[in-house]
């Protein structure tokens, strides 16, 4: 099993320590990338599939990294939804 396999059967779990790293990881691996938010983008972070264009938008977890589950779980319904995962 690859690093990226592991990191997905890890994401799919909905695991409680779920890292934004890791969470950056994944997406890039499935073919994401991380668009800047310009000077007053704060902790909202933007990526875009590379194929359709298709943006995701999330709040960068602080003061602390861990990913809420609730984002987890409707980044993961998403990701299903486009037949990205």
């Amino acid at each position: 099993m690859s690093k990226q396999e592991k990191l997905l059967a890890r994401f799919k779990s909905i695991p409680a320590d779920f890292t934004f790293e890791e969470l950056t990881t994944l997406l890039q691996a499935l073919g994401y990338i991380r668009v800047s938010g310009g000077k007053t983008g704060g902790s909202r972070v933007e990526f875009r599939d590379t194929d359709s264009g298709a943006p995701i938008k999330l709040h960068k977890p602080h003061p602390g990294n861990i990913v809420k589950k609730y984002a987890l779980e409707q980044l993961k319904e998403y990701l299903e939804g486009w037949g990205k995962i």
